[in-house]
């Protein structure tokens, strides 16, 4: 198979039909623990629910709401614990993801926050969800808006920028997004509906430099300044980074306290703030656990691979990596860690592909060997969300770690 392969697949029969209630996981104290008990012949996703809360709580700082982005991990088990940990507010880019978070959470509140959307979806999330959130950056876009909603008053309305890549690994502007110019006027006939002005922005994924942000939020004033317009809410998107291995990753409270300075520069600094966190939120609330089934040389063959949870580690241009560690259940069925010299091995996935291979050697203990386990850290974000049911394989076991 020699197509690309960032696709996904969860949505097919998964999500939306699962039941509202999820059958209770087996809980243990540790990683180790788990892995001692398990001792899981197939990949293992570990839930943390302490971290999940302590990177909820770390939003709690930022100065708006936090909505998180559901495709970076769709997967009612994330889903339970983002609720649990406090998060109400949900960047949904397809009915499939409004229809999925109204089934499980009737009381949150859904944000259709993707510039183009299929025909009649606006129609749908308006009148039977109550979604009032969207996005537009061309003005076949606003038409199809207005039409489907009847061109609601109480609609607000977002104008997507482009912005510059900057410090983001990946950028989101070449597909979606307007210059101000054309924004500004996309603006002032958002305006001119009587629906509530707004204006957003996504300066790419994993963005480590929070200038950025500073950088975007004055594209948006100069937007609205073009237009003569006041904005009545400013979407700063998401692009707030995960803890790879690879990436130095600053503060978190860094990229907060730029962004509070730049909105000083608004003509109103205390407008309605939102933000789309999806990496944030739910990448260092899973790891994963996956065995070695056979050693050659320098070259290891696992479990789970590419086609699995390991996709995002193949796109072009990304640098990071999940943290790594390897554990061997000893003759006291313990799970320890191996503590041997370190080496690069070339690590393939099980599937008959050869592009089932990831992209960068691992450095793991020299001893390591079939039987063994690897445990992956901070992989809940893009791993779940594109995994695939290709050549049979499909990671879809649970546990939950209480450390």
């Amino acid at each position: 198979m020699l197509a690309s392969k960032r696709r996904g697949s969860f949505f097919n029969g998964l999500a939306l039909n699962a039941p509202v209630g999820i059958k209770a996981l087996p809980r243990y104290a540790s990683i180790a623990d788990a892995v001692s008990a398990e001792k899981p012949g197939v990949p293992l996703y570990l839930l943390h629910p302490k971290r999940f809360r302590a990177v909820a709580e770390r939003f709690a700082a930022f100065p708006g709401d936090a909505l998180y982005a559901v495709k970076a991990n769709p997967s009612p088990r994330a889903l339970e614990q983002i609720w649990a940990a406090g998060i109400r507010h949900f960047d949904t880019a397809s009915l499939g993801e409004i229809e999925l978070i109204k089934s499980r959470f009737p009381d949150a509140q859904c944000h259709f926050m993707t510039p183009v959307r299929l025909p009649g979806a606006a129609k749908v999330a308006f009148e039977k969800y109550g979604v009032t959130d969207y996005v537009v950056d061309c003005d076949f876009e606003l038409d199809k808006l207005l039409v489907e909603t009847g061109s609601a008053k109480n609609l607000r309305i977002f104008v997507r920028i482009a912005t510059p890549l900057g410090g983001a690994i990946l950028e989101l502007s070449s597909k979606f997004g307007t210059p101000p110019a054309e924004a500004a006027k996309l603006l002032k006939r958002v305006a001119k509906t009587g629906a509530i002005p707004a204006v957003t922005f996504h300066v790419g994924s994993q963005c480590l430099s929070p200038f950025s942000y500073a950088q975007a939020i004055e594209m948006a004033r100069r937007t609205a300044t073009l237009a003569k317009v006041e904005l009545q809410a400013l979407d700063v998107g998401g692009g707030f980074p995960g803890p790879y291995t690879g990436n130095d990753v600053p503060p978190y409270h860094w990229y907060f306290d730029t962004i509070k300075e730049a909105l000083q520069t608004l003509t109103n600094p205390n407008i309605p703030l939102l933000c789309e966190p999806g990496r944030a939120l739910v990448a260092e609330g899973m790891s994963l656990v996956t065995q070695v089934i056979l050693r050659k040389g320098s070259s290891l063959y696992m479990n789970d691979g590419t086609y699995g949870s390991f996709d995002e580690l193949t796109l072009p241009g990304w640098t990071g990596d999940y943290p790594v560690t390897a554990m061997r259940i000893d003759q006291g069925g313990v799970a320890r860690k191996l503590a041997a010299e370190m080496k690069p091995f070339r690590v393939f996935g099980p599937t008959c592909d050869t592009l089932d291979v990831l992209p960068r050697p691992l450095i793991l203990p020299d001893d390591v060997a079939a039987g063994d386990f690897l445990v992956f850290e901070a992989i809940g974000a893009y791993s779940v969300a594109v995994r695939t049911t290709f050549n049979g394989f499909y990671p879809d076991s649970w546990a939950i770690v209480d450390e």
